[in-house]
């Protein structure tokens, strides 16, 4: 049998018929990108603003969206009418009524990453606070509240002094607030009342599936499962829900009553969290409580 020749370089077939992997190329490993981003052609231009991802960049689109002032807590305790003398129209209206509302605490861009007040309402005894909670009160010298929420501001100019009172002269009459309360529970709740089903029909023969929901979802054709966000029988209500644009009728300094046009979600003796609306023109009044500047009119004088 005579030997095999070896073939030498130029002898090869040409590269194209050659296995890929006798031409592999491979990457050698570093910092740089394998595959470097490539420029989008569809945000350049002097007229387009430069896109940011900074916390910055955030604060600043929503400075439209936040309010001036901070808010304040109430207490719905029902509701009833008013009466116009000259026209007798009958406005029905919810009543509202403030319990010891005081900053607490602040909340800084430079410590949180954005500007918030945090709002006390009520009392309650230091015996049923929690030792971080005693200690959260005692540290910038407030009573222990009952309730607790923070409100939003734009800037450092919403932020009052801590230990202030807010009363019912935070608003005034004629300006719309946005009302925030927990809507009354149902409980458990089928889907015909839920969600609004109209359910199966009385007779031709059904039996004992009147007010069922029915099927809720296709066999082999869906996957055989229940599909993400299908209405189905669940706890209805409690969640908090928003009316915005309530106009405020009267304003009661020294009893803290606050009278709203219409009703809001929740039942009598809840929480409400009251700002000024989103959607109106902000009203023309003082950053700080009329407490705060009642006790600066000494010292005005004195100067």
């Amino acid at each position: 049998m005579p030997p095999k020749t070896v073939l030498c370089f130029g002898q090869l077939p040409p590269p194209f018929l050659l296995p890929r992997s006798t031409f592999r190329h491979v990457q050698k490993r570093g910092i740089q990108s394998i595959y470097p981003p490539r420029p989008d052609r569809f945000n350049l231009g002097p007229s387009l603003p430069i896109l940011t991802s900074t916390t910055a960049a955030s604060l600043e689109r929503k400075a439209f969206t936040l309010p001036l002032r901070t808010g304040a807590l109430a207490i719905k305790k029902g509701m009833t009418a008013m009466y116009d003398t000259e026209t007798g129209k009958r406005t029905p209206c919810t009543v509202l009524q403030m319990d010891r509302v005081q900053v607490v605490a602040h909340k800084t861009r430079r410590q949180n990453g954005y500007y918030a007040v945090q709002v006390g309402s009520g009392w309650k005894h230091p015996s049923n606070v929690t030792k971080p909670q005693l200690g959260h009160f005692a540290r910038h010298g407030v009573s222990p509240k009952r309730h607790l929420v923070e409100f939003r501001v734009k800037d450092e100019r919403g932020l009052l002094g801590i230990g202030e009172m807010i009363g019912a002269g935070w608003f005034q009459e004629g300006q719309f607030v946005d009302a925030r309360a927990n809507c009354r529970g149902m409980g458990f709740a089928g889907g015909m009342k839920r969600h609004g089903f109209s359910g199966q029909p009385a007779s031709h023969g059904n039996s004992l599936s009147h007010r069922v929901m029915g099927s809720s979802g296709q066999s082999q054709g869906g996957g055989s499962r229940v599909l993400p966000g299908k209405r189905m029988p669940g706890r209805m209500g409690g969640q908090q829900v928003t009316t915005q644009n309530v106009k405020v009728l009267k304003v009661d300094q020294e009893k803290g009553i606050v009278v709203l046009k219409g009703c809001i979600s929740g039942p009598d003796k809840c929480i409400v969290k009251l700002q000024d609306a989103i959607k109106k023109p902000w009203p023309e009044m003082p950053t700080s409580p009329p407490s705060a500047q009642a006790a600066a009119e000494p010292l005005r004088a004195a100067v």
